[in-house]
């Protein structure tokens, strides 16, 4: 019975690295459940296996089931030194553990260390299986990256199923040839408005990178509006933060955030010339997305959507004057502030006309504050922080959260790095906790919930290293456009 269950765990795994997952949504259901519901005796890496595919899908699962494989002190016992496959199966469980679960932390260290010692006497496949687990974890990374570089894998296992192998590369090409399609109506969006000879050159045009994050929210077919408006917004985005923070003065600044406020084309003429291109940008998008939510029959979502990027532009402002006064928020404060300003609210008003399930109800819901987004946006503030520490630093204008910390708490900064690290984790777990309750706790549909699972995977990609792979994405992220988006994969 064990070995059934033990097939059955594997093939359900399989299919979503693979990609496959959101065809046979019903039946993974089912069969988890009977997952769920059986206690055996399993080895390692079919323990660590039930209890990753069980949290991720929100069930409540202890992590006891691995107190047999250590001794009293949470270290693995040594006979189990040489299973590479337990090794690998722990780390990723691993991934997702809350507050108080010491035997994964100690599980955490154990396995990265000796997985990246013996990553250069393992032969394929289960070198590249190793190598990309360290480098992109399952639980915080993007689900088409992780299938795009799991594939090839695969396609080297020698238990491999040909049938889903086939699938899988279809699927991928079939989403690839969409992809291009969409990137190809944004670049001729983009191309039209012609911002880099309209305006002096203090932006970033990050469309690719923006696109990307619009993939980590939902890769699947369906999805279009939610990608492409992802990018449009978060584009649009970095236009006008980089006007408050790289080039507007702090009077100019306060006259865009007040013709935001008025939210009229009509009124715009106090406005600096290459503010007011700003400001038709954003209309632009703005009404770009007032079309697709009528259309979607859910019109509600338009002022939120208008409120949301007031509201943005407001803490942009509050930052600038920071910055120009220096006059350094506590770290409380900070992180408080970087609800808005971790983009949360306006990101999950551009996607609502793409959900299904999107009422008014959702938009109550996220205007409650509930825990999961403030600690969805603590974190990725603290992840772009990080990541964007070393470029700020040089500006010398940027104000980071890690300079209110030093200040608050009156450390240096590789003291700093050393406590961050503790803050990330530490809302990581939270994080976790918080999705597992989810599926008794709140009324929300479960793709509402996981969207903030989904910015945070993305995040955990764009500042992998601590590197600001938005602003410099030649170390995190150009890699990944040439195979998302380029490189078909031979069937």
């Amino acid at each position: 019975m064990a070995a059934t269950s033990t097939k059955l765990m594997v093939l359900v795994d399989t299919i979503e690295r693979l990609g496959l997952a959101y065809h046979f949504e019903s039946e993974i259901d089912e069969k988890l459940k009977q997952v769920f519901n059986s206690e055996e005796d399993y080895d390692l890496f079919t323990t660590a296996l039930r209890f990753r595919l069980l949290r991720q899908h929100r069930y409540h699962v202890s992590c006891d089931g691995l107190d047999k494989f250590v001794d009293k002190d949470y270290k693995l016992k040594e006979s189990l030194f040489g299973d590479i496959e337990g090794l690998l199966s722990l780390y990723e469980a691993a991934h997702v553990r809350i507050h108080d679960e010491n035997i994964l932390d100690e599980a955490m260290a154990f396995t990265t260390h000796e997985l990246s010692n013996m990553l250069a006497e393992l032969e394929s496949p289960m070198k590249e299986k190793v190598q990309q687990a360290l480098d992109y974890p399952l639980h915080k990374s993007l689900t088409i990256l992780n299938l795009r570089f799991y594939i090839p894998i695969y396609e080297k296992d020698e238990l491999r199923n040909e049938l889903l192998l086939r699938l899988a590369k279809f699927n991928f090409n079939f989403l690839q040839n969409i992809y291009r399609n969409e990137l190809f109506q944004l670049s001729t969006w983009w191309n039209k408005f012609d911002l880099k000879s309209k305006l002096p050159a203090y932006s970033r045009d990050g469309l690719i990178e923006c696109y990307i994050w619009g993939m980590a929210f939902h890769f699947e077919p369906q999805y279009s509006f939610i990608r492409v408006m992802i990018a449009k917004t978060y584009q649009m985005l970095t236009v006008v933060d980089d006007t408050y923070d790289n080039y507007a003065t702090l009077e100019e600044a306060e006259l865009l955030t007040h013709a935001f406020e008025r939210w009229n084309m009509d009124k715009i003429d106090v406005l600096p010339d290459y503010m007011k291109i700003v400001y038709k940008f954003v209309m632009s998008v703005s009404e770009d997305f007032e079309r697709e939510a009528e259309r979607q029959e859910i019109s509600f979502a338009i002022p939120y959507y208008i409120e949301a990027v007031k509201q943005l532009c407001r803490a942009y402002f509050k930052e600038q004057k920071w910055i120009m006064e220096r006059e350094m928020p506590s770290f409380e404060d900070y992180l408080i502030h970087s609800r808005i300003t971790g983009l949360i609210y306006v990101t999950f008003t551009a996607l609502l006309p793409g959900l299904k399930s999107a009422t008014k109800e959702t938009i109550d819901w996220l205007l409650s504050d509930p825990k999961i987004l403030v600690l969805a946006s603590e974190l990725g503030r603290l992840l772009d922080d990080l990541g964007s520490d070393q470029r700020e630093s040089r500006e010398e204008k940027m104000l980071t959260v890690m300079e209110c910390y030093m200040k608050d708490k009156g450390v240096t900064k590789q003291e700093v790095f050393s406590r961050y690290s503790e803050l990330i984790e530490d809302r990581w777990k939270q994080l976790n906790a918080e999705w597992v309750n989810s599926r008794s706790t709140c009324t929300m549909p479960k793709e509402m919930v996981e969207q903030f699972l989904n910015i945070m995977q993305a995040a955990e990609v764009t500042y992998k290293n601590n590197e600001d792979g938005y602003t410099y994405p030649d170390k995190n992220l150009t890699p990944l456009v040439a195979a998302l988006l380029v490189e078909p994969l031979i069937i």
